[in-house]
């Protein structure tokens, strides 16, 4: 009887494990938020800043901000921040704090369990950057703003407009990251801005506050990818 059931159930076990793969497959840099403390002096990051921090090859940021990376110690959300943000995987990136703490370079970045503890431990610790799922209550920390471009950290943002939150999505809890193709002048101003992915509503929001921004000025035009969070919670 009990290995009848198990076979009835077999195909369902394996579609359901093929879900949960696929979801894990086909999280994304949208299903991360880059968080830091309030004293941290930037609303937002470029990759490659965000890569040396955690990679600890710098301890400030390109405004003399001084920071510290905070990990989460394992699940799916510690695997997409490495393979989308360090370009690294698990182990790798074990092996190289290894090497760094063994020749006295670094002190190992402090880890932590889950989005909770992150988020505790980033409120309270001066300085402190690290990450958390889409969907968790930002309340205490800021959420910084990922740039990416082939000219990573070469158009510094001068002015920086806040996005306004559709009152209706906010009082619903509803939120998300908004991802955006921004293409800045030779002079700092937004030429144009294309969706990438994220809620369309959301995305009008996103899109009207970065028309709004400045950065610096450039002998060329710059193509920029920029993530737009909106946490209910704050």
């Amino acid at each position: 009887m009990r290995t009848d059931i198990a076979l009835r159930w077999r195909p369902a076990f394996k579609i359901l494990f093929a879900l949960v793969c696929l979801g894990t497959v086909a999280a994304s840099a949208s299903d991360v938020k880059v968080i830091a403390n309030l004293s941290v002096k930037s609303d937002t990051i470029s990759r490659s800043e965000l890569r040396r921090i955690f990679l600890l090859e710098v301890s400030s940021l390109d405004n003399g901000t001084h920071v510290q990376p905070v990990l989460q110690k394992e699940g799916w959300l510690h695997e997409v921040f490495l393979r989308e943000f360090l370009d690294t995987n698990k182990q790798s990136l074990s092996d190289y704090y290894g090497t760094m703490v063994f020749t006295g370079k670094a002190a190992m970045p402090k880890e932590l369990a889950s989005d909770k503890e992150v988020i505790s431990y980033v409120a309270r610790t001066k300085g402190a950057i690290g990450y958390v799922s889409n969907p968790a209550d930002t309340a205490g920390v800021k959420v910084l703003a990922v740039l990416s471009s082939t000219n990573d950290g070469t158009r510094a943002l001068i002015r920086h407009v806040d996005p306004e939150y559709p009152e209706t999505l906010q009082r619903l809890g509803i939120g998300g990251t908004v991802r955006l193709k921004v293409i800045i002048s030779p002079g700092g101003t937004v030429e144009s801005v294309a969706l990438l992915g994220g809620n369309p509503v959301l995305a009008e929001a996103a899109t009207a506050a970065v028309k709004k921004w400045i950065y610096s000025g450039s002998r060329e035009r710059t193509t920029l990818e920029v993530s737009v969070p909106f946490s209910p919670g704050r």
